[in-house]
């Protein structure tokens, strides 16, 4: 692993967050696996192909691409111990042999020039201090004609998990925590900003397809409740108000994501997402 230049990202996806995610991985798949299809497609990942997951997480999409390429091999790159060590002990349980892991920072990590035919993510490419130097990195990894695919979110307001959120505004100090184009979730929200980070690192063909899937985000609307405020945006709006706000706040969300109940009782949130392609010439 070489220097990690993203400190704020290692510092949070080595804590809580990371702990989080690794320990519901399960869970954050039922709400994101709806655009794992659509991305994979775009990949155009070949039998051969070597692919290239950026910020995998807990490693989903880099065994599926794995799958795609029986006799290529697909690499994760996270941040993430906790999840990293889970996507190894899943990978290995699976029997996906074609699939490895390592930790490290796409801004600098060194992938090696034309090392892979595609890259792609599932919103893991949202986050990087230096999108610029990150994408430049992967453009090098990629051999020329080699493709990229992200599903980075789009509009927060046509994101139901966001309008859930700000449904507590009055109750948790909610303000504009979902802020299109600025850093973090929703960084890459922006076309014009997308088009722009990409040239500069040497893509064409950019192209940004709105793309929608409905995730399980709890077994009822208690569940996924409780699910949503132990997330990273949820624990931060929590730890900011004394006990009776949280209270109140976890009745608010639990009688708002009711609406969203389906018949068997889980609770179905839509999340709407750029899917982003381009090639390096």
């Amino acid at each position: 692993m070489t220097v990690i230049v993203n400190t704020a990202q290692e510092q949070a996806w080595n804590g809580p967050e990371g702990a989080h995610w690794a320990r519901h991985q399960d869970r954050w798949n039922a709400v994101n696996d709806g655009f794992n299809e659509p991305l994979l497609d775009a990949a155009r990942i070949g039998d051969r192909d070597r692919t290239l997951d950026i910020g995998c997480g807990a490693g989903r999409t880099t065994r599926l691409a794995a799958l795609r390429a029986p006799r290529g091999h697909a690499l994760g790159l996270d941040l993430s111990g906790p999840m990293l060590a889970e996507a190894r002990a899943l990978a290995e349980a699976e029997g996906v042999r074609n699939a490895a892991f390592t930790r490290g920072d796409a801004q600098t990590h060194p992938l090696g020039e034309s090392a892979f035919d595609a890259a792609i993510s599932r919103y893991g490419a949202m986050f990087f201090a230096d999108p610029e130097a990150a994408f430049g990195n992967i453009a090098r990894a990629l051999r020329p004609g080699g493709r990229l695919a992200l599903i980075c979110p789009s509009d927060p307001g046509l994101n139901d998990w966001v309008t859930a959120m700000a449904s507590l505004r009055g109750i948790l100090p909610v303000g504009d925590f979902a802020r299109l184009g600025h850093p973090g979730m929703f960084s890459l929200g922006e076309p014009d900003r997308v088009r722009a980070v990409l040239a500069a690192a040497g893509f064409t063909a950019i192209t940004l397809d709105e793309t929608r899937a409905y995730g399980t985000w709890g077994r009822d609307a208690t569940d996924a409740a409780d699910f949503l405020l132990a997330t990273g945006p949820g624990r931060h709006l929590m730890d900011q108000a004394d006990e009776p706000a949280r209270v109140r706040a976890r009745a608010a969300l639990t009688d708002h994501l009711r609406a969203h109940e389906r018949p068997d009782g889980t609770v179905g949130l839509l999340s709407t997402a750029w899917l982003i392609t381009a090639d390096r010439p």
